[in-house]
């Protein structure tokens, strides 16, 4: 009612908004008016004066809910010095503020450590003042939640968030980090836009740049960690490599199958950032980039008019790809794949099961939608169509790799250096700990039996080396310098070669 007569005449909007803030900072100070948060409550003036004190306190005690509590507790923090006797006053709020906290940690968690937080901040700031619950602390919260604090950390204001990742590393151990990267796996913004720096903070960087380069090797990164790789790559030079464009286009893919998770952001970010694509290729064979454009010419996510826009960028780094965006001319023989006759009998074995009997399904399927009606509103017909471009993209792709694919049982593996077929034994330089890994086929990866593909990072260094040789490798505990012990063959595999493929030699020469 003030601002209708008074904006216009003696007021613009602004210069209103700047008095009344002034105003009410003025009205609240003097101790003689009752100033209610809500516009809708009527400003009261009291016969006497009551100090700012006096009225947080009155507040707090009339609080019911423990968001109301939080909130009062955050107003008595900000304005403690104006306490007379801090310690007296306050001491009761801090065992009420705990009995909320531990009675709420199952229910509302969230909420449990938020009062955690700030019972801390005010013990900080009043130091006369003493818990009554020392077992209720952060660090033991963190623990005993830990399996939910995906779900627990989006719903703290930013600030409290960041100090609960700080305390990860002391409430943890040395399980912080993996509980970390698990969170990033939650692909929620903030979290991924947090941990990160909490990972430089304590000098683990080199830790998430390993985990970083594996998710984004494997295309399992989803959507809001591209979205900051991308946005952060001038701090993380070593991974901006050309196999980014292929985990962000399988991170689109997900999302644009993923209810939960649909978004634009990334597909947005991709578009509109103009150098992006010339950043991730700079320095890269023209061979990677005709691997990466078969890959985009692939995908379903974006029409035609899109990729030929990002094909152009491409192009504009590579002019000789030129033909694979016009069709002019023939594309240069793809790299064949060493596989072994296992790992090629399982992809052909997808691949029949895809052309003679989940495409033909999806088709009925499709079929007995589209006989439902009204194709906007029908989301049998629109999840069929969905799973129809993943199987035809997924048949596209096995007819490329099976194109490509070289079967072998890795015999006579040239064991005078390391080469695919062979089991190489190393020793740290730093650590003299001893690990073997069986180096195999394109399709034969197995990390946890440390059986890897010669395509892979670790199989690429490890490749050519000899007895004797170094190797510097990242690993899962950082970069680390290995020697070369000793070569021998692995066991041929067994799976019979089919009679059409008469598969490739591996012996020296």
């Amino acid at each position: 009612q003030i601002s209708e007569v008074l904006v216009g005449d003696l007021f613009t909007d602004a210069e209103w908004k700047r008095w009344w803030t002034s105003a009410k900072k003025a009205m609240k100070a003097s101790g003689y008016f009752s100033v209610p948060a809500k516009k809708s409550e009527p400003i009261a003036l009291r016969a006497e004066p009551v100090s700012r004190a006096e009225e947080l306190l009155a507040f707090f005690k009339q609080t019911r809910q423990p968001k109301e509590q939080a909130a009062a507790l955050d107003q008595i923090i900000r304005f403690h010095h104006e306490f007379g006797d801090p310690t007296t006053q306050l001491q009761p709020i801090i065992q009420r503020i705990e009995n909320t906290a531990a009675q709420n940690q199952k229910l509302h968690s969230p909420l449990t450590f938020e009062l955690v937080l700030a019972r801390d901040d005010l013990l900080e700031q009043v130091p006369g003042l003493t818990t009554t619950r020392p077992d209720l602390t952060l660090e033991r919260l963190i623990s005993e939640e830990e399996s939910r604090l995906n779900e627990i950390l989006p719903k703290l204001p930013s600030a409290k968030e960041r100090r609960v990742l700080q305390a990860l590393p002391r409430s943890l151990g040395d399980a912080w980090t993996r509980r970390a990267w698990q969170m990033i796996g939650s692909n929620n913004s903030r979290l991924v836009a947090q941990i990160p720096k909490i990972f430089v903070e304590n000098g683990r960087g080199d830790e998430l740049q390993t985990m970083l380069e594996r998710a984004v090797s494997e295309h399992s990164a989803r959507s809001e960690i591209m979205i900051w790789l991308c946005r952060e790559r001038a701090n993380w030079p070593k991974l901006v490599t050309p196999e980014v464009l292929p985990a962000i286009l399988s991170a689109i893919e997900r999302d644009q199958h993923d209810e939960a998770s649909r978004s634009s952001r990334l597909r947005d970010l991709l578009l509109d950032d103009r150098e992006l694509i010339s950043d991730i290729f700079a320095g890269a064979d023209v061979s990677v980039a005709r691997d990466i454009m078969r890959r985009l010419l692939l995908t379903r996510v974006f029409d035609g008019l899109t990729k030929r826009s990002l094909m152009a960028r491409m192009i504009k780094l590579y002019p000789e790809l030129e033909s694979m965006a016009t069709g002019a001319q023939p594309e240069e023989k793809a790299e064949s794949l060493i596989v072994s006759w296992s790992s090629l009998h399982k992809r052909r074995e997808e691949y029949e099961e895809i052309v003679n009997k989940k495409i033909p399904e999806n088709s009925r399927e499709i079929g007995v939608a589209r006989s439902y009606g009204d194709l906007r509103e029908n989301f049998e017909f629109k999840a069929a169509k969905q799973m129809q471009a993943v199987l035809m993209r997924r048949k596209s792709e096995l007819e490329q790799m099976l194109h490509r694919a070289r079967g072998t049982d890795f015999s006579n593996a040239d064991t005078s250096q390391v080469s695919i077929g062979t089991i190489v034994t190393l020793r740290g330089v730093d650590s003299g700990q001893e690990e073997s890994y069986t180096v195999l086929g394109a399709w034969d990866g197995d990390p946890e039996r440390h059986i890897i593909s010669y395509q892979t990072a670790i199989g690429q260094s490890l490749l050519g080396k000899k007895t004797g040789d170094r190797v510097t490798m990242n690993t899962d505990h950082g970069t680390a310098t290995y020697e070369v012990i000793e070569i021998r063959a692995a066991p041929v595999d067994v799976a019979p070669a089919p009679v059409e493929d008469h598969g490739v030699a591996l012996d020296a020469g």
